[in-house]
């Protein structure tokens, strides 16, 4: 969605016009979701923190900055948000996301196997920044700037702990058998 249509129906949203809001449901529900479920692991707590999401997006509606895009403000919620759940649950009990989610996802659905499972077992196993420049890039499609603006770190930072996501992931994955050294 481009960023001049973002704004309008951001516009219209304040107006209240919930036209507006459900287009924008609808455009962003799956990329929340899937950025979620891929920081999480968990189908249950994607689907959750992507309701959150929303919610806090459109409570907070007039504190978006138009200068964004609404799609880098929303991810950066579902970010935000996924991080908080994790820690909360790290402080109540051990996180079992080094396990793939053994529920069925949209990801699962889209590439189910073993191999899908072992990749989401790493993917877990990062560190929750190094896990986010993962989801954005590779999941959600976001440019190195797009990256940027919803993590609200520089685009030097972005590249840096992309580099060192993707050599802790080829070592997670040659650790399983599932690349070659």
């Amino acid at each position: 969605m481009h960023k001049e249509i973002e704004f309008k129906l951001v516009e219209a949203c304040k107006q209240g016009d919930r036209r507006a809001m459900d287009k924008l449901v609808r455009e962003y529900e799956r990329p929340v979701y899937n950025a979620a479920y891929r920081m999480l692991g968990n189908p249950d707590d994607a689907a959750d923190i992507a309701q959150t999401t929303f919610i806090k997006a459109f409570e907070k509606l007039d504190s978006f900055n138009p200068r964004y895009r609404f799609f880098s403000w929303i991810y950066r919620i579902t970010v935000n948000e996924s991080i908080n759940l994790l820690k909360r649950n790290q402080r109540s009990g051990p996180l079992a996301g080094n396990e793939a989610a053994a529920g069925p996802g949209p990801a699962d659905i889209a590439s189910a196997g073993e191999t899908s499972r072992e990749v989401q077992a790493a993917l877990m196993a990062l560190q929750e920044d190094y896990r986010a420049v993962i989801v954005l890039k590779y999941f959600t499609g976001c440019s190195y700037r797009e990256m940027g603006d919803v993590l609200q770190i520089p685009e030097k930072t972005v590249k840096s702990r992309l580099f060192t996501a993707r050599q802790q992931m080829k070592e997670l994955l040659q650790a399983d058998g599932l690349l070659q050294g």
